[in-house]
């Protein structure tokens, strides 16, 4: 008989192509996930994948065990949350991902007070930047930013909350510096994965050719108070940060809305429920925030 587990690992590594890829992923160790596939191999008698310089490649017979095994996730997911969606305790586990920014400058406090109120519920808190999926029960809710509504999965039950904006921001030391005429060209802060878009250069501060390259927000953030350059944030963040002003002359742009996603069948649950229902609301408190109608630096 083939065991449900081996076949989750299989499909890890069929879908992220490396051991390593996969062990991150299911948070367990690189042998665990060797002998997972061994096993499962041995069950089938064929060999699943290549291993080649540029990562684990599908064996026909592997294209055809990926296949099923993705009916088989599939109806397994099926089923947990056909019988998650009818527990009506509180009690139990609620995992919520939303982007790291968001939980860190914004939501946690909330976070916080929803767990107060709710001992019994034990939340599972997921900062990431990449999109869990909700129909495979890797969360129960997300909080995502979503420029275009027409890009989210049809079945999912989606909750549109308040717009989201982003500005140009330096630190007001270099700010009082730059109004002062002690300081010449200033340069850019960005994410290694981001350009400067046009909207974002017009405005007041001549900046020069040189760029300062981060790999996060966090540390984009902490360069920008530290007076590195100028950089682009979402306004939530700027505006609330006493050691950083929005760049004089430049636009805000909007990034898309915040929304709350649940799953059809998950949604159903209590305790789902009483988090979205009390999360919209707070979200609904952060509208002027989100959007910069928050006064600038005169």
């Amino acid at each position: 008989m083939i065991d449900w587990d081996d076949v989750r690992f299989f499909l890890a590594v069929a879908r992220r192509g490396s051991v390593r890829a996969a062990a991150e992923h299911l948070k367990v160790n690189h042998s665990t996930v060797l002998r997972r596939i061994a096993q499962l191999e041995q069950r089938l008698g064929a060999l699943l994948f290549e291993k080649r310089p540029s990562g684990y490649r599908l064996t026909r017979a592997g294209n055809e065990v990926l296949e099923l095994a993705e009916q088989m996730e599939a109806s397994s997911s099926q089923l947990e949350t056909r019988i998650f969606g009818r527990d009506q305790a509180v009690r139990g586990s609620l995992r919520v991902t939303l982007p790291p920014t968001l939980a860190t400058y914004l939501l946690m406090p909330d976070l916080a007070e929803f767990a107060r109120l709710h001992p019994e519920v034990e939340m599972e808190i997921l900062t990431s930047y990449q999109r869990l999926n909700l129909t495979n029960r890797e969360a129960d809710v997300a909080i995502r930013v979503v420029y275009d509504p027409a890009t989210l999965p049809q079945n999912l039950h989606a909750l549109k909350g308040p717009q989201l904006f982003g500005g140009v921001y330096m630190s007001r030391a270099l700010f009082a510096d730059w109004r002062a005429g002690s300081h010449g060209p200033i340069r850019w802060v960005v994410r290694d994965d981001e350009g400067i878009p046009d909207w974002a250069r017009n405005n007041d501060v001549p900046v020069d050719g040189t760029t300062l390259k981060t790999t996060d927000a966090e540390t984009q953030i902490l360069a920008a108070r530290e007076g590195l350059g100028i950089t682009i944030l979402s306004c939530f963040v700027g505006d609330a940060d006493p050691l950083l002003v929005r760049v004089p002359g430049g636009a805000l742009r909007l990034h898309g809305s915040l929304w709350l996603l649940t799953q059809g069948e998950t949604r159903k649950t209590k305790r789902v429920r009483l988090f979205t229902n009390f999360m919209f609301q707070r979200l609904a408190t952060y509208q002027q925030l989100l959007a910069g109608q928050r006064p600038r630096l005169d």
